[in-house]
């Protein structure tokens, strides 16, 4: 259980002590409040959290920060310890997980239209709320998820972010059945969407800049993989761009097939370049957005999961070497999804 003090139990978090890139170390070890359990709140004991580019984003100021010193992490699993009175559908133990999403109104024309990720008063964990780099973190139950005995920690953690952004990114593309999938970018949620689309029946193509994220694609199946800026060997009726990276938006429009779509799956990208109407868009391609997600997509993506599980290439760090995670994503040397573990 948490250490306490006079003002109530405490847990051992990272947290954002100050913006600066992830080389400088920006996180801090502290002993910290635990957020008050509230009535649906879920007291979990963290056994794995993965680390996101989102947290990275927070860390190095391109997302300004919503809590003062907030303790990223939003793939989070770990063990029930204790409940709220009205923290419906968990017991003591359950295994749960928790995601970017942790709060929504329920009231405005985007909840009530099934478009909760719109939600002006949306929360997230691990920018709102403390989040999953820390022994423990108190979590919403009516945001959480049921999660499987069988896989280990670290595998469940990258599917809590990175495959459901992966899931909707996949369904903002509208890749038609058998379709041909182009990857701009390989890390963590790419990983999982290639493998989610080959398991569909799509060709996937990859597009990114390191080698060894090449040669994991094609061990995952990609049917190719090449250089981030270079030219798919057909074209491609469907893109998702995961590199945070502007300049591949005109480079991917441009390798769609007529009706294409390019979906952008990150929360921060640096500035497109000024776009070719008849290059980049005419012949009726598009070009969308993808906002966080909704409980919906992580419950569909999960069962999805669940039937054909994916391969989860993890990177392990202990809980104590965070910031070093975080170093190593910033500077591509992650291959795969990098997951903090107790320890």
């Amino acid at each position: 259980m948490p250490s306490g003090t006079d003002d109530g139990p405490t847990t051992t978090a990272w947290v954002v002590d100050h913006t600066a890139p992830a080389a400088e170390h920006p996180l801090r070890r502290v002993e910290r409040s635990l957020d008050p359990l509230g009535p649906t709140g879920l007291l979990v004991e963290v056994r794995a959290c993965g680390v996101c580019r989102t947290d990275l984003h927070l860390a190095e100021g391109d997302l300004a920060p919503r809590t003062p010193r907030c303790t990223p992490g939003h793939e989070v699993v770990g063990r029930v310890l204790s409940t709220g009175p009205e923290a419906e559908g968990f017991s003591e133990g359950d295994r749960v997980g928790a995601a970017w999403l942790a709060g929504t109104c329920g009231t405005c024309r985007y909840c009530r239209a099934g478009r909760e990720n719109l939600c002006p008063n949306s929360r997230y964990t691990g920018w709102d709320i403390h989040g999953g780099y820390a022994q423990h973190a108190v979590i919403d139950a009516r945001y959480a998820y049921h999660l499987p005995e069988g896989p280990p920690d670290e595998e469940l953690a990258p599917l809590l972010c990175a495959g459901i952004i992966g899931y909707r990114a996949l369904g903002r593309a509208a890749l038609p059945p058998g379709g041909r999938l182009g990857i701009y970018g390989f890390g963590a949620s790419a990983h999982l969407t290639a493998q989610l689309a080959i398991g569909r029946g799509a060709t996937v193509h990859v597009m990114t800049r390191s080698e060894e994220a090449r040669r994991l694609a094609l061990d995952l199946g990609a049917a190719s993989a090449t250089g981030a800026y270079d030219a798919p060997p057909e074209p491609l009726d469907a893109a998702i761009l995961f590199a945070p990276v502007g300049d591949l938006v005109p480079t991917a429009l441009a390798a769609l097939d007529r009706g294409g779509t390019l979906s952008v799956a990150g929360i921060h990208l640096s500035d497109i370049p000024v776009l070719n109407y008849q290059r980049h868009l005419f012949q009726e391609r598009t070009l969308r957005s993808v906002t966080a997600n909704t409980r919906a997509d992580g419950r569909a993506y999960l069962a999805e999961a669940a039937h054909r599980p994916p391969v989860v290439h993890v990177q392990r760090y202990p809980m104590s070497r965070a910031d070093d995670a975080l170093a190593d994503l910033a500077a591509d040397r992650v291959t795969g999804a990098a997951v903090l573990l107790p320890g």
